[in-house]
């Protein structure tokens, strides 16, 4: 029993002396200097572009007037049932493949099915994990930052869903 007080007592010991020590060393008014690397790059200006120091930035209002705008083909202020459902019209004409005004199931999964015949390299009729994964949907990554020297390119809300 003695040595487990003991070994408590030792720890309580060394994890204040540990916190003493740091907060003796954080309490100095001694600042670490930049490497000369960064010292460099921040003394001299570098003469490049002008940048905008408050780039403006699109609010969700400034997305919402945009598309409010796209959906509004005649501009008259005011979105009718036709010009709300237009995108989903054209949407659903490239579907119909046969034109008759009804889509099957075939006519749906038209896109489907060539992938998965696509994907099916030994024509099996079963996909296996190596050719499941070429159906991975991918997708372009956005840099975050512009290159130097370069102006951001425009977000856009490309979506014409309208709903």
């Amino acid at each position: 029993m003695w040595r487990y007080l003991a070994g408590v007592a030792s720890a309580l010991f060394l994890v204040t002396a540990g916190f003493l020590i740091w907060t003796g060393l954080a309490s100095r008014d001694e600042h670490i200097p930049p490497p000369p690397v960064l010292a460099q790059a921040f003394a001299a200006p570098v003469a490049t572009a002008p940048v905008a120091v408050d780039a403006p930035q699109a609010t969700e209002q400034t997305r919402e007037q945009k598309r409010f705008s796209r959906s509004d083909h005649n501009k008259d202020g005011k979105i009718d049932r036709d010009e709300y459902l237009a995108a989903r019209r054209r949407n659903f004409a490239k579907l119909d493949s046969n034109g008759d005004g009804k889509l099957s199931f075939d006519e749906y999964a038209v896109k489907g099915e060539a992938k998965f015949a696509a994907a099916d390299a030994d024509r099996s009729g079963a996909l296996d994990p190596q050719e499941f994964a070429t159906t991975r949907v991918v997708r372009k990554a956005r840099p975050r930052c512009p290159p130097a020297g370069q102006a951001a390119p425009a977000a856009t809300d490309s979506g014409e869903d309208n709903g």
